[in-house]
């Protein structure tokens, strides 16, 4: 399986970032799909695993080149799984982070459960018709805060308290947030996945 370069098919800095500390040991370089002046494809799956394959696809047919797409948001079981796939634009299609944050806070005020968990799947494919996408999946546990607090991460971290921790994971160090969210588990099982193909060949 070489490959040298890969796409991501995403524009978002925070995730390019993370993935490639987190990819480090695959040796290959990771560009976003902003590189090749690439726009999202719209997410009409039903689910993460289908956003994922969708993105991966689109990003690949367009570049010819291998492509790893993520789908992840927080799922909070007492909104029946909301925000879930919809996370990024909880609170409106143009809506940004502080907003969506804002609207779980408001939506969760009277729940009996704070409980919820980020979702991670990634998915990787060696050309746009791969019929065997390599799929790695990740959660990490946790509750929402009464209120954001932290500058560091993206999207919902500001309110997440991971399980064991008094802290949010915005106010954690990278480094301890890359050892322990759901798109490390995802990752780490991206690698092995990826090693093991490799073996095969």
């Amino acid at each position: 399986m070489p490959f040298q370069t890969a796409v991501l098919a995403s524009g978002n800095k925070g995730k390019l970032d993370e993935f490639k500390r987190l990819l480090a040991s695959i040796e290959f370089e990771l560009r976003p799909q902003s590189h090749y002046k690439i726009h999202a494809i719209p997410e009409t799956g039903v689910s993460f695993l289908e956003n994922a394959l969708l993105k991966a696809r689109h990003a690949s047919r367009l570049t010819s080149l291998p492509a790893l797409a993520d789908d992840s948001g927080l799922v909070v079981p007492s909104l029946n799984g909301a925000p879930g796939i919809y996370s990024a634009r909880y609170a409106g299609t143009s809506a940004n982070a502080e907003e969506n944050n804002l609207k779980l806070l408001e939506t969760l005020r009277n729940s009996d459960s704070r409980r919820a968990y980020f979702f991670c799947t990634l998915v990787f494919l060696l050309h746009s018709e791969d019929p065997t996408p390599i799929v790695a999946f990740g959660e990490w546990h946790g509750n929402i805060a009464e209120e954001a607090k932290g500058n560091n991460g993206f999207g919902y971290d500001p309110l997440f308290v991971a399980k064991g921790f008094q802290i949010t994971a915005a106010q954690m160090e990278p480094e301890l947030k890359n050892r322990l969210s759901h798109r490390a588990i995802a990752s780490t099982n991206l690698i092995q996945s990826i090693q093991d193909r490799r073996e095969q060949i």
